[in-house]
């Protein structure tokens, strides 16, 4: 017999931005009924404002990405039933790893950061991540993103005003360590092993998580009786989830869902 659907939706998010960048995201899927659940990441639970304030941040400076997995796993597990995760960026690796671990019904990877071993040699993805993992620098500091950073790796072909909005109302600092660890065993995918419904979402225009990348991401997944999904939006960029047509992609997930 075929498993009924769940009616909950657990949004991962990435590393840069605060969980309200999921709020459209969530009236969205509650208004098709289901239940969500958008949960801040650890020291972030605060609006984007109050978290740029106290940059140089402790707390959020020694984020790991093993602990942050733990942490959403918990999450997970607590449920009762197993979820639907949505994940973006960075996100979109702790949806992958969850998925992994049995514990989703379905994974939905939008946009997300490479596992361990997959690597890309487009310039533009060095540009944009270059700063964030800090080398060089006080890894025991938090990196906040300037405003032309943002422009240029999550903003890109967007209009000025829209740039400005989004920077001011969800740009948070970020640990460099927790941006480090997708290239350590902490960000480990065995691509040979069975696996539950997994979508990988990739946008033409993404200078942070190009869309090839994600291409091979998705390709490496080699279990052919599992299900795995790849689609490419042409004009997205790395902010995705808050670019004008958004809808579009969420509705594409809401259809993948329904066929699983």
């Amino acid at each position: 017999m075929k498993a009924s659907i769940p009616k909950t939706i657990v949004f991962i998010t990435g590393a840069f931005v605060s969980s309200d960048c999921w709020n459209d995201w969530r009236t969205y899927f509650e208004n098709l009924g289901y239940t969500t659940l958008a949960p801040a990441w650890p020291h972030k639970d605060a609006p984007a404002c109050t978290l740029r304030q106290r940059h140089p941040d402790a707390d959020v400076t020694n984020q790991r990405l093993a602990n942050l997995t733990s942490y959403f796993s918990a999450i997970v597990a607590a449920l009762p039933e197993k979820p639907i995760l949505v994940g973006h960026s960075m996100g979109g690796l702790v949806t992958q790893l969850l998925v992994q671990k049995g514990q989703a019904f379905a994974g939905i990877a939008i946009h997300s950061l490479q596992p361990k071993g997959i690597f890309t040699f487009k310039f533009s993805f060095y540009k944009a991540g270059w700063k964030a993992l800090g080398f060089f620098t006080d890894a025991h500091k938090t990196y906040l993103m300037s405003f032309p950073e943002w422009q240029y790796a999550f903003t890109n072909g967007m209009p000025y005003e829209a740039q400005k909005d989004g920077y001011y109302n969800l740009l948070v600092p970020e640990s460099k360590l927790v941006v480090r660890d997708a290239t350590t065993d902490a960000a480990k995918i065995d691509f040979e092993r069975p696996h539950e419904p997994l979508l990988f979402i990739s946008g033409s225009t993404d200078r942070f998580i190009p869309a090839s990348l994600n291409y091979s991401n998705y390709k490496k997944y080699s279990h052919t009786a599992s299900v795995t999904t790849y689609r490419e939006f042409a004009g997205r960029n790395h902010f995705v989830l808050g670019q004008p047509g958004w809808e579009e992609i969420a509705e594409y997930i809401q259809d993948w869902i329904l066929k699983q």
